[in-house]
This record gives C-alpha cells, structure tokens and sequence, in this order.
C-alpha cells in the first residue's frame, strides 16, 4: 500500500520533508524602480502620463509655506507622514491621443528625459501632432529642442497668449533658447481657446502670469490637466493658501490654487499634476479649510472594462 503522509504524522514522527534543497547565490539587489508611464482611458481618449525626470529636493519650507513657521511646517509634515527636511519631486508631461491627434502637454526638463518614458509608452516623437505648453518655466518647455532642432518636428506649438508675452519681454536663457526659435510656428491661446476638440484651455493664472490648466473631455467624462496650479500633494493642498516661491503672482496663485480645489472637489473630477506623485493622477476632497488628495487607484481600469 502507498505510504499516506500528514501533517500530524510528520510533526509526531520528525520526518524529514521529502525535498531536496540545493544552496543558490543570493539574488542582487537592484536598486529602487518604477514604470516611467501610465496610461488609461477617458472616453474614447486615451491618457498616457510620461516620468520625465524625478529628483529629491532639500529643506522644502524654502519652497512651500514661506510665511508659516518651521515647527507648523514640521506638524503638517509629519501627519501626512513625509519628511519636513527633504521632498521628492517629479516631472509628469502628459500625452491625450484623441484617435485623430497626438496632443503632448509639456516637454520637461529634457528632449531626452521625456523621450525616454515617451519612447517606453509605444511612440515616437515624429508621432506628436501638437505640444502644448502650460506655461514657461524650464522644467515645462526645457525638451522642446533636441541638438539645435525642434524636438517634435512635426508637431503645432500652442501656448497662452498672456503667458507669452511675459516671457516674450522678460526671457531668460531656457525661454530664449527653447521657446523663442519656435515662436512662428507657435499659436497663442486665450481661456476658452481649444487646442483640439475635446481639449480647451482654462485660465489658471498667479504660478507664472500666464499659466494655463487644461479640460479634457470625452464621451462624457471630463479630467483636468492642472500642470502646476498646485505642486505637492500636502502642502499645496491642505494649505492652498500658504506662500510659494516658485508662483510669480502669491495672492493670485493661492485664489486660483483654491479655485480650482474647490471646482475638483465639488465636481468629483480626476486631474493630472505635473508634479504630484507619479503617476500623478488623483482626486481632490475637501478636508476641513483646505482639501486632501486621493491618488487614483483602479478607477480607470474599471471604466475601460478591465478584468
């Protein structure tokens, strides 16, 4: 007859398991990774958010909370469980495919750093049809040139009209080297302009002058791609009104940061920040004077008919 084995047999008796174990050399370590896109559905459009570039910046009060204390910034800090003496930030330009147009927003700090999560979602740079600029710092229109050459060779430019003609009068060497080459082939927007259907620019000025959000809409769903109306995930958004260093206009920033919450929270949409952790891609609730963010979980993958 067969010898039958269990587990009370084996623990009474001390029988050895029958399996032989051979010593192996233990697995590398590797190193801390991520997937440098995300892509889902909206609609009949299709999403993809691109890592354009990731880096850990020091003592972020300098950036965040000018004009609160230290021990306050160390409190809000430590309740949402972040560092208060270092951050990490993240640089997320977003590509719309509306099924006739391939529609780029923002180009990084590179044509190389964005051309490498672009390369890794499937396409090609050849293969953008528009670039649309949110606004003009360099980490926003620093890849819009590769060697000298426009990057997106084949690609319309768009960009807002005020923010524009800031730059146009006060430059500096990333706007004149990047945006002022490009300048002729470049159509200017005002809020309410689109850039294709389904895509309309939305006035989201104080961050630079001329700063642009962006309503994407399909088959009845809307998402916000808010580029930098809001930079961190706690401290812009707990305390939209504190001081930022980074927004040109503070009071107009902070009206509009809290603007734009309270139109995200009431409306349950979904929004992109350039600079919220990646994938960047949440939801906004109202939490007491300010608002608290929901990163997305598998919301889209259930709208798209995911198993």
């Amino acid at each position: 007859m067969p010898t039958t084995f269990t587990r009370r047999h084996v623990l009474m008796t001390g029988a050895a398991v029958p399996f032989a174990h051979t010593a192996r050399a233990a697995a590398p370590l590797l190193g801390p990774a991520s997937a440098n896109f995300r892509r889902f559905r909206l609609g009949t459009f299709e999403i993809t958010t691109l890592l354009a570039g990731t880096r850990t910046v020091p003592d972020p009060h300098k950036i965040f909370g000018l004009d609160i204390s230290t021990e306050t910034f160390a409190q809000v800090s430590a309740a949402a469980h972040i560092p208060a003496d270092r951050a990490q930030f993240f640089f997320t330009p977003t590509l719309v495919n509306t099924g006739q147009r391939l529609v780029l927003f923002d180009t990084g700090l590179s044509a190389e750093g964005t051309g490498t999560a672009l390369t890794a979602a499937g396409y090609t740079p050849d293969q953008v049809d528009a670039v649309v600029l949110t606004h003009m710092h360099p980490d926003h229109i620093g890849g819009l040139m590769r060697e000298g050459a426009p990057a997106y060779s084949n690609a319309t430019h768009y960009t807002g009209a005020v923010e524009f003609d800031e730059w146009d009068l006060s430059g500096n060497e990333t706007f004149e080297a990047s945006m002022r080459p490009l300048a002729e082939r470049t159509t200017f927007l005002d809020g309410g302009d689109s850039v294709a259907s389904g895509i309309t620019a939305i006035e989201a000025f104080g961050h630079t002058p001329g700063h642009m959000a962006y309503m994407i809409e399909s088959a009845g769903q809307t998402l916000l791609i808010g580029a930098d109306f809001a930079n961190h995930y706690v401290w812009s958004l707990a305390h939209p009104d504190w001081e930022v260093l980074y927004d040109r206009d503070k009071a107009q920033a902070a009206a509009t940061r809290r603007r734009i919450l309270e139109m995200l929270a009431g409306e349950k949409m979904p929004f992109i920040g350039y600079h919220m952790p990646f994938p960047g891609l949440g939801y906004v609730e109202s939490h007491n004077d300010g608002f608290a963010y929901i990163p997305e979980s598998y919301q889209f993958l259930l709208q798209a008919g995911g198993n």
